[in-house]
C-alpha cells in the first residue's frame, strides 16, 4: 500500500490514562527506533493548563513510569521530548479551537489527530476542528472507542464526525487489532496450505474465544457501569476477534479487501429473536471472592451500590453463511475471573472412523489454540501414541505441537499495539481499523441480544470471584457436548 506519512499529531487527551500509559510509550518506541517521520511534531493538548515545558516534563515522567527499562535511552528520550509541544483546551468550548489552530500551525503537509476523549465530546470538537481549518484534505483523525452504546447512538457519532471527515480520514480503533498475535491469525490462517482445506464446517466442530479478566472495576466505574461487559468487551474485541477466525480470504492484504471480508462476517451472523436470547447467552456478576490470594469486593462493593450490569456474558452464536454453517461461536468474558486469559480455541472434528477402538486406544479431536495474552503462543493438539510394547493395548495421548512467539522471536522486541496503530495512521493505512459498516453491523447484533434481556427481564446471575463465572454457562456448552477449553 502507498504510504502517505503526515507532518504533524495532534492527541486530544493528552493528560489522560491511555497517553500516560501507552501513547507516549508507543510514540517514543517509534521515534527511537526511526520510524516516525523527520520532523514530526506532536501537540498535545487537554483540558490542563500546561505550556511546552511542563508537557514535555509530563511525558518525561510518563516515560519514567511506564517504559521498560531496557528500552530507555537519554538520547532518544530528549530526542522525542523536543518533537512535543502543548496547548490547552476545552473541547466544549469553541473559542479555544483558534488557539489550538495558531499553535499547530500550517497543515498543508497533513495532520494526523487521535481523538482519546469522552464520546460526548466528539461532536463539538470535530465541529471546532472545521471552524478553524483543521478539517480539511490533508487531515486524517482517528477515534478512540467507545463509538457509541448501541446502534442509534453509534450512527450519532457516524453521522457527526462524517459531516466533517469523509470515510477515507476517519480511522476507528481497536487496539486488539494492534496486537502482534491477532496479526499471527491471518497469516496462520492464509500462510499455510494445510488449514485452510479443514478451516470450514466439514472441518471444525466448534469455536471458543475467551477474554478473561482478573481485574474489577478499578477506575471505570463511571463507564463499566453504563456499559457492561457485552458493550466494552464483545461489541467490538470479541467480534473483531470472531471475524478474523470466520472470514473469507481477502484477494490482497490491504485495507478495502480485509475489511470487506470482516463486514460480511458482520452482516451474516444470525440475529438472535428475544424467545432465543435466554437460551444462547448468560449473564453474570461477581461476588466477593479470592484473586491470586487475595481477598476481593463484589461489584456491588466496589460500585457502592446495587447493580444489574453484568461484569460476564457468554454467547453461543452462529455465521449462516456457507462456510460456517452448524458451527457454534461460544464467546465469553468476564471480570474478576480465575486467571487472566485471552485465546480462541478452534476444535476439530473426529476423525471418521478410528482403527484403534479395539486396542484400546482412545481418540482425543484435535484443537487449535492461540493465545494471545498473558503469553503468546500457537498450540496444536494432536494424538500420538505413547512408548511401549502395546501387549495391553494401544496406549494414546494428546500431545502439544506448540509455537512459542515469545521463545521463537526472542531477539525481536515485542511492540506495543498502539505502535502499529498510530504508525498507520501517522502513515494513512485503514487496513487495522474499523470501517463504518463494520461498526454498524456489530452493533445491530448486540441490541438485538440486549433486546431480548429487556424482553425476558434478565438479570445476572452471581458468582464468586476468582472463578471462570455462573455454572449455566458451562451449561450453555455441554448441552451440546462441548466443554470450555479452561486449562
Amino acid at each position: 500500500m502507498e504510504r502517505n506519512p503526515v507532518g504533524k499529531l495532534l492527541l486530544f487527551g493528552a493528560t489522560g490514562d491511555l497517553a500516560q500509559r501507552m501513547l507516549l510509550p508507543s510514540l517514543y518506541g517509534l521515534h527511537a527506533d526511526g520510524l516516525l517521520p523527520e520532523g514530526l511534531t506532536i501537540t498535545g493538548s487537554a483540558r490542563s493548563e500546561l505550556d511546552d515545558k511542563g508537557f514535555r516534563k509530563f511525558a518525561k515522567e510518563a516515560l519514567d513510569e511506564f517504559l521498560p527499562k531496557d528500552r530507555s535511552d537519554e538520547k532518544a528520550v530528549g530526542g522525542f521530548l523536543d518533537r512535543l509541544f502543548y496547548q490547552s483546551a476545552d473541547l466544549s468550548d469553541l473559542k479555544t479551537f483558534q488557539p489550538l489552530a495558531d499553535k499547530v500551525g500550517d497543515v498543508s503537509g497533513g495532520l494526523a489527530i487521535f481523538l482519546s476523549t469522552a464520546p460526548s465530546l466528539f461532536e463539538p470538537a470535530v465541529k471546532g476542528l472545521k471552524t478553524v481549518g483543521l478539517a480539511g484534505d490533508t487531515v486524517r483523525i482517528g477515534l478512540e472507542k467507545p463509538l457509541g452504546y448501541d446502534l442509534a447512538s453509534s450512527r450519532e457519532i457516524n453521522d457527526t464526525v462524517a459531516s466533517v471527515f469523509p470515510e477515507d480520514r476517519i480511522f476507528r480503533i481497536d487496539h486488539y487489532l494492534g496486537k502482534e498475535t491477532v496479526q499471527n491469525i491471518l497469516s496462520l490462517r492464509f500462510g499455510n496450505s494445510f488449514f485452510e482445506p479443514v478451516w470450514n464446517a466439514q472441518g471444525i466442530d466448534n469455536v471458543q474465544i475467551t477474554i478473561a479478566e482478573t481485574v474489577g472495576l478499578e477506575d471505570r466505574a463511571g463507564y463499566y457501569e453504563g456499559a457492561g461487559a457485552l458493550r466494552d468487551m464483545v461489541a467490538n474485541h470479541m467480534l473483531q476477534l470472531l471475524a478474523l477466525i470466520a472470514m473469507e480470504p481477502p484477494a490482497r492484504y490491504d485495507m478495502t479487501a480485509v475489511r470487506d471480508e470482516k463486514a460480511k462476517v458482520f452482516r451474516s451472523l444470525r440475529q438472535m429473536k428475544p424467545e432465543d436470547v435466554p437460551s444462547l447467552t448468560v449473564t453474570g456478576q461477581y461476588l466477593g471472592g479470592a484473586v491470586n490470594g487475595a481477598i476481593v469486593k463484589s461489584y456491588d462493593e466496589e460500585l457502592g451500590k446495587d447493580s444489574n450490569v453484568e461484569t460476564f456474558v457468554a454467547i453461543k452464536a452462529h455465521i449462516d453463511n456457507w462456510r460456517w454453517q452448524g458451527v457454534p461461536f461460544y464467546i465469553r468474558t468476564g471480570k474478576r475471573m480465575a486467571v487472566r486469559r485471552s485465546e480462541i480455541a478452534i476444535q476439530f472434528k473426529p476423525v471418521p472412523h478410528s482403527m484403534f477402538v479395539g486396542r484400546g486406544g482412545l481418540l482425543q479431536p484435535n484443537t487449535l489454540i492461540i493465545r494471545l495474552q498473558p503469553e503468546e503462543y500457537i498450540e496444536l493438539l494432536v494424538m500420538a501414541k505413547e512408548p511401549g510394547l502395546d501387549r495391553d493395548g494401544v496406549r494414546l495421548r494428546e500431545v502439544p505441537l506448540k509455537l512459542s512467539l515469545d521463545a521463537e522471536f526472542a531477539g525481536t522486541r515485542r511492540r506495543i499495539a498502539y505502535e502499529r496503530l498510530l504508525l498507520d495512521l501517522i502513515e494513512g493505512d485503514q487496513t487495522l481499523f474499523v470501517r463504518r459498516d463494520e461498526v454498524e453491523a456489530q452493533w445491530t447484533w448486540i441490541d438485538a441480544i440486549r433486546a431480548g434481556w429487556d424482553a425476558n427481564g434478565t438479570k445476572p446471575k452471581h458468582y464468586p470471584s476468582g472463578t471462570w463465572g455462573p455454572s449455566t454457562a458451562i451449561a450453555l456448552t455441554e448441552r451440546d457436548g462441548v466443554t470450555w477449553q479452561d486449562d
